[in-house]
């Protein structure tokens, strides 16, 4: 063999060599990022996970004050309709029990509901105030019925 032969065999086992162990290094390193990437998405999905929690709970919280609210003016218009004429007061008790059940369905709604996902949570968010809305005007009308 030439000494030329020699230098050409041997610069491709280096290149060879080199481009292997650069490669392992790759694998390596492209794992590692792998892992950090997982580590970043499992703490972003814990993240929103308590985000969600403590904005789930500031909303039942609200709603629970409302629902409350919502009971105390039961109960008062109720104390206010026990000096009404007979055919008056069958009327506004009837009214009385429909909004008392629905409120008390608003109550268990909120207690009953699980955590399915974002979008379901937006879905029942929007529902639930549209129904504690349409609840409290309903109160509203009735206090105001009452008064005339």
């Amino acid at each position: 063999m030439t000494m030329k032969s020699t230098i050409l065999i041997l610069s491709v086992i280096v290149f060879m060599t080199g481009t292997i162990i650069t490669g392992c290094q790759s694998s390596d390193k492209k794992v590692e990022n792998a892992r950090d990437k997982v580590q970043e998405a499992k703490h972003d999905a814990n993240e929103m996970q308590q985000d969600f929690i403590t904005e789930y709970q500031q909303f039942k919280r609200e709603s629970e004050e409302i629902i409350s609210a919502n009971e105390k003016s039961i109960a008062e218009f109720k104390a206010r309709i026990a000096t009404e004429k007979k055919e008056n007061k069958a009327k506004y008790e009837t009214k009385l029990a429909e909004l008392e059940q629905k409120n008390s369905d608003m109550k268990k709604k909120l207690e009953d509901y699980k955590d399915e996902g974002q979008d379901q949570w937006t879905s029942f968010k929007s529902e639930f105030n549209h129904d504690m809305d349409e609840l409290g005007q309903a109160l509203k009308d009735l206090s105001v019925d009452n008064k005339k």
